[in-house]
């Protein structure tokens, strides 16, 4: 058994680009504690404190139940759940989640295969993070659910590395970043920061706007050059794109400090730098999905 592909191949509701990371957040969840204890059971009313806030960090903005996640993923054969009655899940209710005692964990199988082979956590993992969320989220998520990976291991380092993997794994464009960059002239579309050491520009990024794990294409009218920081704060919905290629800050963010208010709050309301004239901005198809799919609620009034 693939179990890499098994997890590449996770059954989820899908729908024009919608985002439901359900079953990854917890199998990710589930693999980082394992990690931790590989013969822990995780009982539902001890853990769905965690699985809420998962779901509201790295979640669509849409208001969403771990209680899915935490039935549905038997299906797909990597996980297990009992309650205090025996084997078997009682439903998706949160009621009956609690009240019967439900526990999850790996499916036996699964960890059975770890334990032969302990690599292929972190080539699950991976595939699961590439698929599903931007490397700009990776460290955090890994951080939240308890992951500690090899930075050098990928879901390619797998022996005969099952195709369904690769064809879910679309290839990146390398030119991407360099293109982007030069469309907006090496400065962040959000601040205007430029750094450069020499000839070579730090601390700027190529953001896709639509996430390439979610079909969004290598192309420039998919892109915004963003500092680091910038480039978190998008992904994460702090910031997005308004009408007339106007800075959106999430009314949900808040920041006390000098720092944040100039960096963060000051930014609402404010016309994207760039891109440079005869390129194309960024595509209204692609900023109304980062607005539906990633963006947080709603928008700060300008000037406050």
């Amino acid at each position: 058994m693939d179990w890499v592909e098994r997890a590449a191949g996770l059954r989820q509701w899908r729908r024009d680009g919608v985002r439901a990371p359900h079953k990854p957040l917890l199998l990710l969840y589930a693999l980082g504690r394992y990690q931790a204890d590989a013969e822990g059971e995780l009982r539902y009313s001890a853990v769905e404190g965690d699985l809420r806030r998962l779901l509201r960090e790295y979640g669509p903005a849409r208001a969403t139940s771990p209680s899915y996640p935490f039935h549905h993923l038997v299906g797909d054969g990597v996980w297990e759940v009992r309650t205090d009655q025996g084997h078997g899940s009682p439903g998706s209710g949160v009621g009956a989640l609690r009240s019967s005692g439900a526990a999850g964990r790996l499916a036996p199988e699964l960890r059975a295969a770890l334990r032969r082979e302990p690599s292929l956590l972190g080539r699950m993992a991976r595939v699961l993070l590439d698929l599903h969320f931007p490397p700009s989220l990776h460290p955090d998520l890994c951080e939240d659910v308890g992951l500690a990976l090899d930075p050098t291991a990928t879901a390619d380092t797998a022996p005969g590395m099952a195709g369904a993997v690769r064809s879910a794994r679309r290839l990146r464009d390398s030119r991407m970043r360099e293109a982007v960059l030069a469309a907006y002239e090496h400065q962040c579309a959000f601040c205007g920061y430029d750094g450069m050491i020499g000839a070579v520009s730090v601390g700027l990024e190529a953001a896709h706007v639509r996430w390439w794990a979610y079909g969004g294409p290598d192309d420039v009218d998919n892109g915004l050059c963003l500092c680091s920081l910038h480039h978190k704060l998008f992904d994460r919905g702090v910031l997005g794109i308004g009408d007339g290629y106007r800075v959106l800050v999430a009314q949900q963010f808040v920041g006390r400090s000098t720092a944040a208010r100039a960096q963060v709050t000051a930014l609402s309301g404010r016309p994207l730098i760039g891109p440079q004239p005869g390129v194309r901005p960024v595509a209204s198809a692609h900023v109304s999905w980062h607005a539906e799919q990633v963006f947080r609620g709603s928008a700060r009034p300008v000037g406050v």
